[in-house]
Order: C-alpha cells, then structure tokens, then sequence
C-alpha cells in the first residue's frame, strides 16, 4: 500500500468514527503493554470505539505514524483529532483531561469508571 493510500484510508477511517485507537493488536486481544493500556482504558470507560491493528497491515502502520508525525503506536484519535499516545491518554485519564475532551466532543463514557481509575490510582 502507498503511504498516499493509506493516508486515504486512515482519513476515511477518522471522518466515519468518532473515537478510534490505532493499536497493536485489537481491544480483545492487544499485542503489547501500550496498545493494552489504552485499550484497557476506553474498555473501562465503555467507550465506543473502533480500533485499527497495525499489525495487519504495514502500510497503515507506518502511514498512521507519518499521518500523525508521532513515532509510536498506540495512537487515539477523538472526532478526527490526534489526541495521542499510551503516556498521554494515562496523564489526561489520571487528571480528569480526557472526561473533559468527551464531554467537549459529546462523545459518550461511563463517568463512575472515569472517577473509579482516578481513585485506584491516587
């Protein structure tokens, strides 16, 4: 696949869905520590969410990357827009940061399990 295509193919994917998570692997069955956290995460959460293996397919591997300009994979992207990696999805759940970007996108998830990460968490 072009990078040309699959930046086709990753741009249809983001305009039809509202939240979706480039992963290694799939929210069943993640393929690394990162991909599962994040995954673990939206889960939990009960977040509607399409996610995309980048192991099934090298082009969308290294286009997502190159779509982004961000080196790693897991990547989340909310109504189209990067929002980023394992790291960063961990920092914005611990501080509230992602209810708010949902609740901004109208994006639906179980504020009781948001609430029930930051208290394990503490």
């Amino acid at each position: 696949m072009t990078t040309a295509t699959a930046h086709d193919q990753i741009r249809d994917t983001l305009t039809k869905n509202d939240v979706v998570l480039y992963m290694k692997g799939t929210k069943a069955m993640p393929q690394c520590g990162f991909s599962s956290r994040v995954a673990g995460v939206l889960n939990f959460m009960g977040v509607d969410y399409v996610d995309v293996n980048v192991l099934a397919d090298e082009g969308i591997r290294q286009g997502i990357k190159d779509f982004s300009d961000w080196p790693t994979i897991p990547q989340l992207y909310v109504k189209g827009e990067f929002v980023g990696g394992c790291d960063i999805v961990t920092e914005m759940t611990l501080s509230g940061e992602l209810d708010h970007l949902f609740d901004a996108k109208g994006i639906g998830y179980n504020k009781d399990a948001a609430e029930q990460i930051r208290a394990a968490n503490a």
